[in-house]
């Protein structure tokens, strides 16, 4: 079967190792593509990997926020929900740095 994204390369069965923010979900049963080398699940895997990011904590983590101006500086609004996941609080310490086009903050123990 061809590839639906690069629709070039041939989806061959493997195991995939799959991660949501960096955390490790487990291994799966995935359709690799040869070309792009995207992965495919189906329903009952996709259905699986959403399960354990749900018991870990991580589903819908991910957000949008607006960047706003403070004095001479920038500001990140960083949702409640996150911030409680992280147990990061206000007066917290934490280190920023870049990571090619992302921002990384690390909250300090």
């Amino acid at each position: 079967m061809k590839c639906p994204i690069c629709e070039k390369g041939i989806l061959k069965k493997e195991i995939i190792k799959e991660y949501m923010f960096g955390f490790y979900l487990g291994e799966f049963p995935a359709e690799i593509c040869s070309g792009c080398n995207e992965s495919f699940t189906d329903s009952i895997t996709t259905k699986e990997i959403e399960k354990i990011a749900r018991k870990k904590g991580l589903w819908d983590l991910g957000a949008t926020t607006k960047i706003t101006k403070t004095g001479n500086s920038l500001a990140v609004r960083i949702p409640k929900k996150l911030a409680d996941y992280l147990n990061l609080k206000d007066g917290k310490k934490a280190y920023l740095h870049p990571e090619k086009d992302k921002l990384i903050i690390e909250s300090e123990p």
